[in-house]
Protein backbone atom coordinates (compact mmCIF):
# COMPACT_ATOMS: atom_id res chain seq x y z
CA UNK A 1 0.00 0.00 0.00
CA UNK A 2 3.11 2.35 -0.48
CA UNK A 3 1.50 4.04 -3.30
CA UNK A 4 -1.42 4.74 -2.00
CA UNK A 5 -0.91 7.86 -0.39
CA UNK A 6 2.06 9.24 -2.85
CA UNK A 7 4.36 11.41 -0.93
CA UNK A 8 2.64 11.70 2.66
CA UNK A 9 4.75 11.68 5.87
CA UNK A 10 3.00 11.77 9.01
CA UNK A 11 5.71 12.75 10.47
CA UNK A 12 5.82 16.29 8.63
CA UNK A 13 2.81 17.38 10.69
CA UNK A 14 5.44 17.41 13.81
CA UNK A 15 5.18 21.57 14.44
CA UNK A 16 2.32 21.60 13.13
CA UNK A 17 -1.04 22.26 14.50
CA UNK A 18 -2.01 18.70 14.42
CA UNK A 19 0.56 17.37 17.07
CA UNK A 20 1.11 18.82 20.77
CA UNK A 21 4.00 18.17 22.68
CA UNK A 22 2.20 15.11 24.84
CA UNK A 23 1.67 13.86 20.92
CA UNK A 24 5.27 13.98 19.95
CA UNK A 25 6.46 12.72 22.95
CA UNK A 26 4.36 9.67 22.83
CA UNK A 27 5.18 9.02 19.10
CA UNK A 28 9.16 9.77 19.81
CA UNK A 29 9.11 6.98 21.98
CA UNK A 30 7.42 4.34 19.17
CA UNK A 31 10.43 5.43 16.65
CA UNK A 32 13.29 5.31 19.64
CA UNK A 33 11.56 1.27 20.24
CA UNK A 34 14.59 -0.70 21.36
CA UNK A 35 15.07 -3.46 18.99
CA UNK A 36 16.56 -6.41 21.20
CA UNK A 37 14.05 -8.27 23.95
CA UNK A 38 13.51 -7.28 27.84
CA UNK A 39 10.84 -10.40 27.96
CA UNK A 40 11.55 -13.23 25.93
CA UNK A 41 14.92 -16.07 25.72
CA UNK A 42 16.66 -15.43 22.95
CA UNK A 43 15.15 -18.88 21.97
CA UNK A 44 11.42 -17.24 22.32
CA UNK A 45 12.65 -14.21 20.44
CA UNK A 46 13.74 -15.91 17.57
CA UNK A 47 10.34 -17.61 16.69
CA UNK A 48 8.74 -14.31 17.97
CA UNK A 49 10.79 -12.54 15.15
CA UNK A 50 9.54 -15.42 12.31
CA UNK A 51 6.05 -15.31 13.21
CA UNK A 52 6.08 -12.20 13.00
CA UNK A 53 7.49 -11.53 9.69
CA UNK A 54 4.38 -14.12 8.33
CA UNK A 55 1.65 -12.63 9.99
CA UNK A 56 2.84 -9.13 8.59
CA UNK A 57 4.87 -9.40 5.72
CA UNK A 58 6.89 -6.02 5.41
CA UNK A 59 7.96 -4.81 1.98
CA UNK A 60 11.80 -4.64 1.58
CA UNK A 61 12.31 -1.08 0.33
CA UNK A 62 12.08 0.30 3.74
CA UNK A 63 12.67 -0.44 7.03
CA UNK A 64 10.74 -2.85 8.80
CA UNK A 65 8.26 -1.88 11.53
CA UNK A 66 10.11 -3.32 14.55
CA UNK A 67 7.08 -5.71 15.43
CA UNK A 68 8.49 -8.08 17.70
CA UNK A 69 9.59 -5.04 19.89
CA UNK A 70 6.35 -3.62 20.26
CA UNK A 71 5.07 -7.44 21.66
CA UNK A 72 8.40 -7.76 23.61
CA UNK A 73 7.51 -3.85 25.29
CA UNK A 74 3.51 -5.12 25.94
CA UNK A 75 4.88 -8.24 27.65
CA UNK A 76 7.82 -6.78 29.68
CA UNK A 77 5.79 -3.37 30.13
CA UNK A 78 2.90 -5.53 31.08
CA UNK A 79 0.28 -3.23 29.02
CA UNK A 80 -2.64 -5.59 29.36
CA UNK A 81 -6.01 -5.60 27.32
CA UNK A 82 -8.38 -4.88 30.47
CA UNK A 83 -9.81 -8.59 29.50
CA UNK A 84 -9.07 -12.01 29.44
CA UNK A 85 -10.61 -15.41 27.87
CA UNK A 86 -10.47 -18.08 30.48
CA UNK A 87 -9.31 -20.69 28.59
CA UNK A 88 -6.13 -18.78 27.96
CA UNK A 89 -3.02 -18.08 30.66
CA UNK A 90 -1.77 -14.59 31.35
CA UNK A 91 -0.28 -13.13 27.99
CA UNK A 92 3.20 -13.26 28.49
CA UNK A 93 2.96 -17.26 29.51
CA UNK A 94 0.35 -17.54 26.53
CA UNK A 95 3.26 -16.29 24.16
CA UNK A 96 5.80 -18.57 26.22
CA UNK A 97 3.69 -21.24 25.27
CA UNK A 98 2.44 -20.66 21.75
CA UNK A 99 5.80 -19.84 20.53
CA UNK A 100 7.45 -22.94 22.57
CA UNK A 101 4.83 -24.81 20.66
CA UNK A 102 5.38 -23.99 17.76
CA UNK A 103 9.10 -24.90 17.75
CA UNK A 104 7.86 -28.46 19.09
CA UNK A 105 5.60 -28.60 16.43
CA UNK A 106 8.46 -27.60 13.79
CA UNK A 107 10.32 -30.21 15.23
CA UNK A 108 8.04 -32.88 14.82
CA UNK A 109 7.03 -32.03 11.48
CA UNK A 110 9.75 -30.86 9.80
CA UNK A 111 13.14 -31.25 12.17
CA UNK A 112 14.04 -27.97 13.27
CA UNK A 113 12.69 -24.82 15.23
CA UNK A 114 10.11 -22.48 13.75
CA UNK A 115 12.31 -20.12 13.00
CA UNK A 116 14.66 -22.34 10.36
CA UNK A 117 11.82 -23.68 8.20
CA UNK A 118 10.91 -22.27 4.66
CA UNK A 119 8.39 -19.34 4.54
CA UNK A 120 5.75 -22.61 3.24
CA UNK A 121 6.26 -24.79 6.46
CA UNK A 122 5.93 -21.81 8.61
CA UNK A 123 2.69 -21.07 6.58
CA UNK A 124 1.77 -23.98 7.27
CA UNK A 125 2.05 -24.40 10.63
CA UNK A 126 0.66 -20.93 11.44
CA UNK A 127 -2.63 -22.24 9.35
CA UNK A 128 -2.76 -25.60 11.54
CA UNK A 129 -2.45 -22.93 14.41
CA UNK A 130 -5.73 -21.19 13.51
CA UNK A 131 -7.50 -23.70 12.57
CA UNK A 132 -6.84 -25.77 16.02
CA UNK A 133 -5.52 -28.34 14.67
CA UNK A 134 -1.60 -27.89 16.25
CA UNK A 135 -1.13 -30.45 19.66
CA UNK A 136 1.11 -30.86 21.95
CA UNK A 137 2.65 -30.46 25.22
CA UNK A 138 4.11 -27.43 25.26
CA UNK A 139 0.38 -26.08 24.88
CA UNK A 140 -0.25 -26.67 28.40
CA UNK A 141 -3.80 -27.11 27.80
CA UNK A 142 -3.97 -23.88 26.01
CA UNK A 143 -6.58 -23.83 22.58
CA UNK A 144 -3.98 -23.43 19.84
CA UNK A 145 -6.87 -21.35 17.73
CA UNK A 146 -7.89 -18.75 20.85
CA UNK A 147 -3.95 -18.19 20.89
CA UNK A 148 -3.85 -17.18 17.02
CA UNK A 149 -7.31 -15.21 17.51
CA UNK A 150 -6.60 -13.25 20.41
CA UNK A 151 -2.91 -13.06 21.15
CA UNK A 152 -1.13 -13.69 17.96
CA UNK A 153 -3.14 -11.84 15.36
CA UNK A 154 -4.30 -9.14 17.57
CA UNK A 155 -0.57 -8.49 19.54
CA UNK A 156 1.27 -8.08 15.59
CA UNK A 157 -1.60 -6.33 13.93
CA UNK A 158 -2.06 -3.56 16.38
CA UNK A 159 1.92 -3.17 16.98
CA UNK A 160 2.16 -2.59 13.26
CA UNK A 161 -0.74 0.27 13.27
CA UNK A 162 0.67 1.93 15.96
CA UNK A 163 3.53 3.23 13.83
CA UNK A 164 3.86 5.93 11.97
CA UNK A 165 4.91 3.73 8.89
CA UNK A 166 2.13 2.04 8.73
CA UNK A 167 0.27 5.49 8.87
CA UNK A 168 1.30 6.74 5.81
CA UNK A 169 0.72 3.64 4.34
CA UNK A 170 -3.34 4.34 5.35
CA UNK A 171 -3.26 8.10 4.87
CA UNK A 172 -3.47 8.45 8.80
CA UNK A 173 -2.51 11.75 10.54
CA UNK A 174 -1.92 10.07 13.84
CA UNK A 175 -3.47 11.14 17.18
CA UNK A 176 -5.67 14.00 16.15
CA UNK A 177 -4.27 16.32 19.20
CA UNK A 178 -5.38 19.21 19.46
CA UNK A 179 -6.20 20.04 16.24
CA UNK A 180 -8.99 17.28 15.75
CA UNK A 181 -11.09 17.17 12.66
CA UNK A 182 -13.68 18.91 11.24
CA UNK A 183 -15.49 17.38 8.14
CA UNK A 184 -17.06 14.30 9.74
CA UNK A 185 -19.11 13.29 6.47
CA UNK A 186 -18.10 10.06 4.26
CA UNK A 187 -16.11 10.85 1.44
CA UNK A 188 -14.99 14.09 2.82
CA UNK A 189 -11.34 15.66 3.89
CA UNK A 190 -9.96 18.01 5.72
CA UNK A 191 -7.37 19.76 4.12
CA UNK A 192 -4.90 18.40 6.71
CA UNK A 193 -5.28 15.12 6.02
CA UNK A 194 -3.77 13.00 3.04
CA UNK A 195 -5.27 12.85 -0.22
CA UNK A 196 -5.47 9.24 -1.68
CA UNK A 197 -4.52 8.11 -5.44
CA UNK A 198 -6.62 8.13 -7.97
CA UNK A 199 -5.89 6.60 -11.60
CA UNK A 200 -3.90 8.86 -13.63
CA UNK A 201 -3.54 11.39 -10.56
CA UNK A 202 -0.55 10.29 -8.92
CA UNK A 203 1.65 13.62 -9.43
CA UNK A 204 -1.07 15.69 -8.55
CA UNK A 205 -1.96 13.22 -5.06
CA UNK A 206 1.60 13.81 -4.44
CA UNK A 207 2.00 17.28 -4.51
CA UNK A 208 -0.97 18.05 -2.24
CA UNK A 209 0.24 15.57 -0.03
CA UNK A 210 3.45 17.17 0.14
CA UNK A 211 1.85 20.16 1.78
CA UNK A 212 -0.04 18.41 4.53
CA UNK A 213 0.38 19.34 7.44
Amino acid sequence: MTDRYPGYDVLAKRWTQSWNEVTRQVIDRRLAMPRGPRFFSATEWRTLNAVCDRIVPQPKDRPPVPLPAYVDQKMADGMLDGYRYAQLPPQGEAWRRGLAALDEAAGEAHGGPFHSLTIEQQDGLLRRMQHGDLSGNAWGGMPCKLFFDHRVIPDITHAYYAHPVAWNEIGFGGPASPRGYVRMGLDRRDPWEAVEVAPGKTAIAGRKNYRVG
